[in-house]
């Protein structure tokens, strides 16, 4: 029998039963991180990575095309579409290159660990997201598999998704 009073235990068969909501809403009413609720999804719609791959993974996905690069706070979820510029290290950052719209400074060495999350989302189908996760366990970013005109995934990023997960966290 579950332990009604293990906020983890009902988190997953809340997450289990709906896993199509908005992960920083189940976190927020729940009074945990945003890491603590990727971490309660069932086990095949999630995985993690060190965050010592950042570098790594963010190479990896300049490499997939367009995608959709979201911020989410609590006052706002910024998303922007294009391809993850390649990125280097200057002056405390990874900064991003031009030619996109995605562009910025990203302080990568705060990240300490990429989920790998695939799961439905609000009743659009499956979402695939490499969320970057700070120490504190929230997102500094996520980015997300893009979709082509019917709005379904495009193949080719999830079969990259896949293999960048399977690479950085093991076989899934």
């Amino acid at each position: 029998m579950p332990d009604i009073h293990d906020p983890s235990q009902l988190l997953r068969q809340q997450l289990a039963a709906d896993p199509g909501g908005i992960l920083e809403a189940v976190a927020a009413r729940a009074g945990v991180s945003l890491r603590a609720v990727i971490a309660c999804l069932p086990e095949a719609m999630r995985s993690f990575a060190a965050g010592a791959h950042a570098e790594a993974a963010m190479a990896d996905i300049a490499d997939w095309g367009e995608v959709t690069m979201l911020v989410h706070t609590e006052d706002l979820v910024l998303e922007c579409k294009g391809p993850v510029p390649r990125g280097s290290f200057g002056r405390g950052y990874f900064n991003l290159g031009g030619g996109s719209p995605i562009g910025g400074h990203i302080r990568l060495d705060r990240c300490a660990e990429i989920a790998f999350v695939r799961r439905p989302f609000m009743g659009s189908g499956d979402s695939c997201a490499a969320i970057f996760l700070n120490g504190d366990g929230g997102a500094m970013f996520k980015i997300f598999v893009g979709r082509d005109a019917a709005r379904a995934l495009r193949a080719d990023q999830v079969e990259r998704f896949s293999a960048l997960r399977a690479r950085l966290c093991g076989a899934a």
